[in-house]
């Protein structure tokens, strides 16, 4: 219920600042609608509101991303380790990071059984690296390195803002071809003037709901190639052999809990999956990944 609340008000207060800023803009750029007085298409006007809200929603999402991982996830930051294992984790991220030549990213823990951890954050020097209670009781200090290195490497990257930049430009092309088609439609087939009838509203939530699915494909594609080469960056951070000890671990283990929104392209453990199901993970099934390792030189 938590993470629902914090959903839907977040997504409510994202579109309440872009149709304001969209608003600023058309004022200060002087372009009315997305039609012209005779009813015909704006590109104009269109192509600047599918820009605001689809690149406006991305990174409004990557600047909230850390605070609402500590928010859905419990995440509790290590200001002061209380114990051993928080002293070991703080050291080893340090190291890992200088070695990476990244700035020193908060270090935190939230409470799950299952073995999972993520990185997050707009960029990295505000970057936020997260484990399970279940991932530091189930792996041994070398497997966690690894898992480490691994979230250190998503830093390192700028997966964050890779994926941010990706999902903008197809959320633009979604909601801009969505409307054009929703155009067509309800001037061919309804046979509309001037105003939108309910023709054009049905059609673009069709037709954004098919593109959605087609886009939601070339994102984690790019999430599954982003998760080869964090797995790569640990191989070269702390050795393959303990990536590949980590990622066997995480064979044996069940089905990962859910995380939110961007945190699921950027955890440890994505899930089994096959067939159709494949086309829409954010990580590769865990024995490619050890194979694509295996392979490494």
């Amino acid at each position: 219920m938590k993470r629902i609340l914090l959903f839907l008000g977040t997504n409510i207060a994202v579109l309440v600042v872009l149709s304001v800023v969209l608003n600023v803009i058309m004022a200060a750029t002087g372009i009315h609608g997305i039609q012209t007085q005779s009813g015909a298409i704006n590109f104009q006007g269109l192509l600047l509101l599918a820009a605001v809200f689809g690149f406006g929603g991305a990174f409004i999402s990557l600047l909230m991303s850390k605070w609402m991982a500590k928010m859905s996830m419990g995440v509790q930051v290590i200001d002061q380790p209380r114990s051993q294992s928080e002293v070991w984790l703080m050291e080893t991220v340090q190291r890992l990071s200088r070695e990476a030549s990244l700035p020193m990213p908060e270090v935190g823990i939230f409470d799950s059984p299952q073995m999972n951890a993520f990185a997050t954050g707009a960029t990295k020097k505000s970057s936020l690296v997260a484990v399970s209670t279940g991932l530091l009781h189930g792996m041994g200090k070398d497997e966690v390195e690894a898992v480490l290195a691994h979230e250190i490497s998503h830093v390192a990257n700028g997966d964050m803002v890779t994926l941010t930049l990706i999902q903008g430009v197809i959320n633009t092309f979604v909601i801009f071809i969505a409307r054009v088609v929703g155009h067509i439609v309800d001037r061919a087939v309804f046979k509309s003037e001037r105003d939108y009838g309910p023709g054009y509203f049905i059609t673009v939530i069709v037709t954004e709901i098919f593109l959605a699915i087609l886009a939601s494909m070339i994102v984690m594609w790019f999430s599954r190639q982003r998760e080869f080469r964090a797995d790569a960056g640990s191989a070269k951070l702390v050795g393959r052999g303990k990536m590949i000890a980590a990622l066997r671990r995480l064979q044996a283990e069940y089905e990962p809990e859910d995380m939110p929104g961007q945190l699921a392209a950027f955890g440890i453990n994505g899930g089994k999956g096959s067939g159709l199901r494949k086309l829409f993970m954010s990580h590769p099934p865990l024995e490619e990944r050890i194979a694509a390792l295996e392979a490494m030189r």
